[in-house]
């Protein structure tokens, strides 16, 4: 259980406090080159129909066999969301009747799926963490799309998504507003990229929520939920719960009650809109599909797999804190996505001494590498600058050839022309001056210019930073910032 919800979290209505209550569903599409019953291809894109099979078309007599890999996509999942795996599965048969599923079913899992309970540890922005708990993972089929704006009377079907594999992660209602929300679903797509089981695209569509939102009075008994179905990005989920939460209390104080119903997010309004009152289970009909036999393997299948993942998200970001002395903001950053993790560990691994110099590369990656990525739209596969010469410029601060001032410099070269950095520092010149009678002319030169602010540092030793400014100016940032202090303390008898 979470703890009780902060006073923050809590939304201000008329009659008194108000807390959210959230569950999500989130179908990810299952990473595989063939489709859940079929051999066709999977691939985004193409012309309307063209990766269709019999099986996909539901042709009469056509029989589903089960894909192996997306079985272990999914066992893989669910080990990454630390759960149940279950070596007993069965796929069911879901009834509803819509043009684009071809079948009248949707092939499913119901009672019986192939992982059960686990738990996400979510970060939110506010330092909080939150336990989220998973209340299953099931495989089943996606439906084809409705093409509504191709033709001036009539919808046309596009069945390359029918029998695409999807893993449907269901959350438990531990979720209490609308950043906790977003960071649990950026958390279980960062999950998902790190184990390859779905690649997160959700412009693509691979990655979908059903929000399902209700609000009650603080510790009070559950309300009536609503259901926000297909909401395709991590911003509009926000959007949604904080507009369906509103909503609903406006009904409530008003002496109103919430109808249980399925609703659609509208971006463009920044509003949810009715489409339709909430099926329960035994509206669909379900039933055991007698096509398919149940889905069995054994421990030695899972263990298998499970000897076979990359370091998880959570055990990375504890590894660069123990190891290189990062904070848990910094960490967190670079362990968000899979691609950062990877380049900062490149960087690690070409350090002349990554325990000594480990948190600085942090700082260099996530402050100036980052930092210029985005301002110039970037992605981090086509960084200009690459790991072995983001590297360098931090052994050539750590072993203190040249300062932080001429190692931006430095870094605004390579990201314009490239070059071995070392052999930039050479040829232009731009080697820290380390030699203390060189630095301590400019020092006294200084000084004896400035007998006024000699007098004011020492009477306020702060202003000691207005020296440090000009020695490094006159030197054009060559002076070494630590020989430079220690002069002026004691030139100044400070």
């Amino acid at each position: 259980m979470n703890a009780p919800v902060k006073p923050s979290k809590l939304i201000k209505g008329a009659t008194g406090d108000w807390e959210i209550v959230i569950g999500l569903e989130v179908h990810a599409q299952v990473s595989s080159k063939s489709k859940l019953f079929s051999a066709a291809a999977t691939e985004f894109g193409g012309d309307p129909n063209a990766h269709v099979s019999l099986v996909d078309a539901a042709m009469p007599g056509m029989l589903p066999v089960i894909n192996e890999e997306c079985v272990k996509q999914a066992v893989r999942t669910g080990l990454g969301l630390n759960a149940q795996i279950n070596l007993r599965s069965t796929f069911d048969r879901k009834n509803y009747f819509y043009p684009d599923l071809p079948q009248g079913y949707q092939i499913s899992q119901y009672k019986s799926p192939i992982v059960g309970e686990g738990v996400i540890q979510v970060d939110v922005e506010d330092g909080e963490g939150v336990s989220v708990g998973i209340e299953r993972l099931h495989l089943e089929q996606d439906a084809g799309k409705l093409l509504h704006d191709q033709n001036p009377t009539m919808s046309l079907v596009d069945l390359n998504r029918s029998g695409v594999a999807l893993m449907e992660i269901v959350s438990k209602p531990d979720i209490r507003s609308a950043e906790q929300a977003k960071a649990y679903v950026s958390k279980l797509r960062t999950i998902l990229r790190y184990l390859g089981t779905c690649d997160g695209d959700m412009e693509k569509g691979s990655l979908r929520a059903d929000v399902n939102v209700s609000v009650r009075k603080p510790g009070g008994p559950l309300g009536t939920r609503c259901e926000i179905k297909n909401v395709n990005s991590i911003r509009f989920v926000g959007q949604a719960v904080d507009y369906e939460a509103r909503r609903q209390i406006g009904i409530l104080e008003d002496g109103g009650t919430i109808n249980q119903e399925t609703r659609l997010f509208d971006a463009g309004r920044g509003e949810t809109r009715s489409m339709r009152s909430k099926e329960e289970a035994h509206d669909y009909r379900y039933f055991p599909d007698p096509d398919l036999l149940p889905l069995e393997f054994d421990q030695a299948f899972v263990d298998a797999l499970k000897a076979e993942l990359p370091e998880l998200p959570d055990a990375k970001k504890a590894r660069f804190i123990a190891d290189f002395g990062l904070s848990a903001d910094d960490a967190g950053v670079l362990v968000s996505e899979r691609e950062s993790a990877e380049f900062y560990e490149a960087v690690l691994g070409e350090l002349a001494n990554p325990l000594r110099d480990g948190k600085l590369a942090a700082n260099w990656v996530i402050n100036e590498l980052f930092g210029r990525l985005n301002k110039e739209g970037v992605a981090i596969e086509a960084s200009p600058v690459s790991a072995a010469q983001l590297a360098a410029i931090v052994d050539l601060i750590g072993e203190a050839t040249i300062s932080g001032k001429i190692a931006k410099e430095l870094f605004e070269i390579v990201w314009q022309q490239g070059g071995d950095p070392r052999a930039i520092v050479d040829a232009r010149g731009m080697k820290q001056v380390t030699d203390s009678g060189a630095i301590e002319k400019v020092v006294d030169d200084i000084v004896n210019a400035n007998p006024d602010k000699v007098a004011q540092a020492q009477a306020k030793p702060a202003l000691i930073g207005w020296f440090v400014g000009q020695v490094m100016k006159s030197s054009g940032g060559k002076a070494n910032p630590q020989t430079v202090n220690d002069l002026l303390k004691r030139k100044l008898g400070l």
